[in-house]
């Protein structure tokens, strides 16, 4: 097993989220928020989505050494599972479910003859015989065993589920029956995503669903493995961002003084340089440091996963002022109120109060910031991509297919799949996230109550 710096990142992120999801349950103050999002349907249906790319992404993050070559690549669970989308790789362009590639070419018949059309591609439907009459009975048939087996799965599922609730207590059911509308669409849109998983797996088997690129790699691959990537981004930015956000606000609102004139001053400085700059700077020396010690980074992966943890690195760096100014006028808020003042007149020690008093009351601020800011940073590294200053072009990301797809949309024929599929996938991930955001906000405020 290899463990580069950001799956070891991942998995002390999902530890801290199990545990900080056992202290919130814990918790009075957050069980009204908590349950009122239960019962918020676009809310939970936001969530589902999350959930679902998040598990990609945790898959995709699970590397060792592959002896499929004598160079032994890094790969992932998630490319073994997908390796005849990752190993069947056609010529060149090829559109979605097609069985020829995109453009014409000189083919040499077997009697020799030189014909000018449109080559049948090496794998995708190449057990047709006459494809132009076969492939949409083939299609729906594929789709058909890919429904069957999700309808299978989701049967299971639904059985084991039954199962393990048939002898829970009465006041248990009667609190989950109060949201019974929002969990039973929950279970109709899981049950979806999996019937449609099911669907676009068999079908990638034998097809390729968002076509293939320039080099012949299946498109629909390549956003898959960019989940990962946008959930990168949004994650370990925010576990960096956080800790400073915390503590600068807390202590810039409660200390007030010297010590809110150097935090203000260092957050003001920091926002007054434009951060494209920066972040272009931060990337081309960690690129000059790499090229210089190229003894430690013998592999692609390698090299590209230590620029990814500097783009973290950097856009946490640069994005946690905001969330500090927040947090610095709740904290002078909340330092006049009467309980911090009379833990003050008994000489409660200071930590004490920012640990006891200031932190909880201020936590829903960050939640709510943290779920706000995750589309925004998933939308900056497309941005960043596409102009060059983002991940390495090596790496799976929406906006190195972005970026590719700006040469594909101005040849003739029009390339068009790369840029969609980028798309969809980053609208799915990013609307869930807004809408969910939505939800938590108006859970934890404290006006809605």
């Amino acid at each position: 097993m290899v463990i580069l710096w950001t799956d070891a990142l991942i998995y002390c992120l999902v530890v801290a989220v199990i545990f900080l999801s056992f202290y919130v349950v814990r918790k009075p103050q957050f069980k009204r928020p908590l349950r009122k999002i239960c019962h918020n349907k676009s809310g939970m249906l936001s969530l589902v989505f999350l959930v679902f790319f998040m598990m990609i992404g945790l898959f995709d993050s699970i590397h060792y050494k592959s002896d499929e070559s004598h160079a032994k690549p890094i790969i992932s669970v998630l490319d073994y599972w997908m390796t005849p989308l990752r190993t069947q790789g056609e010529k060149t362009y090829s559109a979605p479910f097609a069985t020829h590639l995109y453009s014409k070419e000189m083919v040499i018949l077997d009697n020799g003859t030189k014909v000018w059309r449109y080559p049948r591609l090496k794998y995708a439907g190449a057990y047709l015989d006459h494809p132009e009459h076969q492939k949409i009975t083939d299609i729906v048939l594929k789709s058909g065993q890919g429904f069957l087996k999700g309808i299978g799965v989701c049967a299971m599922m639904v059985f084991v589920f039954w199962g393990s609730n048939r002898y829970r207590q009465i006041d248990s059911f009667v609190y989950w029956k109060q949201s019974a509308v929002s969990l039973k669409l929950v279970g109709v849109l899981v049950a979806m995503v999996i019937v449609a998983s099911f669907i676009l797996i068999e079908l990638s088997f034998y097809y390729h669903i968002f076509g293939t690129d320039k080099v012949g790699e299946d498109v629909f691959y390549q956003a898959i493995k960019s989940i990962r990537t946008g959930l990168v981004i949004g994650s370990l930015t925010t576990l960096i961002m956080l800790p400073l956000a915390i503590t600068f606000g807390i202590m810039a609102g409660f200390f007030r003084g010297w010590v809110d004139d150097v935090i203000q001053y260092l957050y003001t400085t920091l926002n007054s340089i434009p951060s494209v700059l920066l972040i272009a700077a931060s990337i081309l020396m960690v690129q000059v440091y790499m090229a210089n010690h190229a003894e430690d980074f013998t592999s692609l992966i390698i090299r590209a996963d230590m620029r990814l943890l500097f783009l973290c690195l950097i856009l946490g760096v640069t994005s946690w002022t905001g969330l500090c100014r927040l947090l610095r006028a709740e904290t002078l808020k909340l330092r006049e109120m009467e309980y911090v003042q009379a833990a003050q007149a008994l000489g409660v020690q200071r930590s004490k109060i920012l640990w006891r008093h200031i932190l909880p009351n201020v936590m829903h601020i960050v939640l709510i910031s943290v779920v706000l800011d995750f589309s925004a940073l998933v939308l900056a590294e497309a941005v960043l991509s596409y102009i060059n200053i983002g991940v390495d072009p090596t790496t799976y990301s929406w906006g190195n297919m972005i970026n590719g797809a700006r040469l594909e949309m101005a040849r003739e024929p029009l390339v068009w799949w790369s840029l969609t599929a980028s798309f969809i996938f980053m609208f799915i991930l990013v609307l869930a996230a807004n809408l969910f955001a939505d939800c938590v906000s108006d859970a934890f405020d404290p006006r809605r109550a």
